[in-house]
């Protein structure tokens, strides 16, 4: 299992696609899932190699195959984008492209604010509106925690704790991370990303909200809507991987 170190944590990644591929693209996973189950089992490191384009999916902090630390200051999502910038440096990658799930786009975002010189093109999904709106503080950490997910009366939270117990994940890790500081991403900080940027919601996706709210925050960023789609039905359908490569054909020479 190839890892590369970030801020004192053993990160475990994959690297795929050609070996002469001109561009690289980072997958970054949500909450609770890992760079197998939310990449590659929904056929997304077949789908990037396809396109001729390299790829680098890897496990966040406290997820998958990386260390799991219980304390949520390690959890500050500009740390957990200063994990990107590694994994670049560790492949001599001055730019590639990147790709946020729900979570991961949190972190994606926070990367195109810190850092923006490393990406190339942005794609974010499961996001939308909703993170302008205030949500109720710690209760997906509590979810986390609880003895059992009977005792989760929310049902979004109950799901997301069914799907970590289905991928034995460290639930205290997950808490904390849950914890971490968050990066300030407001309206008005969203306004000074640069980068062309692509967002992308499930219709019926009620965590994520409406990706044009989003969108129309970021400068020329593009809004895509998926039929049908809440948000976990999102990252594997086809829909999700067509707006992308929709996205990317522009620059795909």
């Amino acid at each position: 299992m190839p890892q590369f170190t970030s801020g004192g944590f053993r990160l475990a990644y994959d690297r795929f696609g050609p070996d002469d591929a001109r561009r690289t693209l980072v997958l970054i996973h949500g909450f609770a899932s890992n760079r197998v189950e939310n990449w590659k089992r929904m056929g997304w490191y077949d789908a990037v190699a396809g396109k001729r384009l390299g790829g680098l999916a890897f496990d966040g902090r406290g997820h998958g195959e990386s260390d799991k630390p219980h304390d949520p200051a390690a959890y500050d999502r500009a740390a957990m984008a200063a994990d990107v910038v590694a994994l670049l440096d560790a492949h001599d990658l001055r730019r590639a492209h990147v790709l946020g799930f729900s979570m991961g786009a949190h972190v994606a975002l926070t990367l195109a604010l810190t850092a923006p010189d490393r990406i190339d093109h942005l794609v974010v999904a499961g996001v939308g509106g909703a993170m302008f709106e205030p949500r109720e503080e710690g209760a997906m950490a509590r979810a986390m925690e609880a003895a059992s997910p009977d005792e989760i009366a929310d049902p979004m939270w109950r799901s997301f704790r069914h799907f970590a117990d289905e991928q034995k994940e460290d639930r205290l890790a997950l808490a904390a991370c849950a914890r971490g500081a968050r990066t300030d991403l407001t309206r008005q900080t969203l306004g000074g990303i640069g980068v062309p940027t692509l967002v992308v919601a499930g219709a019926r996706d009620q965590l994520a909200g409406s990706p044009q709210v989003l969108a129309s925050c970021i400068q020329g960023a593009r809004a895509v809507t998926l039929p049908g789609c809440d948000h976990f039905s999102c990252i594997g359908h086809p829909l999700l991987k067509a707006s992308v490569f929709d996205f990317f054909d522009g620059w795909l020479e």
